[in-house]
């Protein structure tokens, strides 16, 4: 059949962002054909774009959607045509009106969680989850900092810390975004365009934890902000990525541990549909509250990349074939 996707022949900027006609066709033995509904919209997307995490190319860019299987190929069992499914971990493809895929990475919809809340939470919601849950054994009531605190992923992991009795030091860019970082339940909040982060979270007191998604502007401070022994979770890069250090430079500010995580490696076979649960139950509670603030036509991927980049979007946000 042929459809349309948003797909790059080249790296770059925004602009390497093409909507075209594709073919898809039937799907292979394990895989399943979805006709999208939502696809989210993250960073790791202008990553692909960018090179910066490179792929063959041509490529249709996107790990994140919500949609309605249309058909399913030999061997599949547990997915039948008409169910409302999302993903999150790719492969690669998502920004496309129809693809095919494995259907060992599709996680059934319940009744009650709608299309754009999945396609806008999967990545982001599973991502805040294992950070939460899983990356850090410090004591049960931490002091942790979250950069970019009124983001996606930090809207997310903001509540779910907060929820499980952590104290949060946020960091955001306006006061606008310090409004919606302290809704999501952190105690302070840093505007680090006016404060010395650093210099602020010594007031406050020093952290167990510091989850960093912004990589190369802010690496090198969040180590300053850790507690002797405190973790340094480094798992994103939206100014570019985090500088190489010396090891011994861990022992120097206070024998501290540093780990680079990414999702898949907590998000396979049994333990993703666990985890996707547990998720969904969280939304269903109002634990986590998903705000969409954005929505684009998938045709206008280029501009909504365009705004990620520029940090003028706020929670999560997503492309509507």
């Amino acid at each position: 059949m042929t459809t349309h996707a948003i797909r790059i022949h080249e790296t770059g900027g925004p602009e390497v962002l093409k909507w075209e006609p594709i073919e898809v066709g039937e799907p292979a033995r394990g895989e399943a054909r979805v006709r999208h509904e939502a696809i989210g919209l993250n960073f790791i997307d202008v990553y692909h774009r960018t090179g910066l995490y490179p792929t063959a190319l041509p490529a249709i860019v996107g790990t994140e959607a919500s949609g309605v299987v249309e058909a399913v190929g030999e061997g599949v069992k547990d997915l039948a045509p008409g169910d409302r499914v999302a993903y999150a971990t790719g492969p690669l493809g998502g920004y496309a009106e129809v693809r095919t895929m494995p259907a060992s990475v599709l996680v059934k919809l319940p009744p009650k969680v709608e299309h754009r809340t999945a396609a806008a939470v999967m990545l982001k919601g599973l991502t805040a989850h294992y950070l939460a849950e899983m990356t850090s054994t410090v004591a049960s009531r931490p002091t942790v900092l979250v950069h970019a605190a009124a983001g996606g992923v930090g809207s997310l992991l903001t509540q779910w810390l907060a929820h499980r009795g952590a104290t949060v030091i946020g960091t955001v860019g306006s006061e606008e975004k310090a409004k919606l970082a302290r809704e999501h339940g952190c105690a302070h909040v840093i505007v680090y365009r006016h404060e010395d982060v650093v210099a602020r979270v010594k007031e406050i007191g020093l952290v167990d934890v510091v989850y960093d998604s912004i990589g190369k502007d802010t690496f090198m401070s969040s180590l300053d902000c850790l507690r002797p022994r405190g973790l340094m979770v480094s798992f994103g890069q939206s100014s570019g990525p985090a500088p190489p250090i010396d090891p011994r430079l861990l022992s120097q500010k206070g024998s501290l541990f540093l780990t680079r995580p990414k999702l898949a490696d907590y998000a396979q076979g049994v333990e993703l549909q666990a985890r996707a649960r547990e998720l969904f139950e969280a939304i269903a509670s109002g634990t986590l509250r998903v705000s969409i603030p954005q929505a684009y036509p998938l045709r206008d991927a280029a501009q909504a990349h365009a705004d990620l980049e520029a940090r003028k979007t706020t929670g999560s946000t997503v492309l509507l074939p």
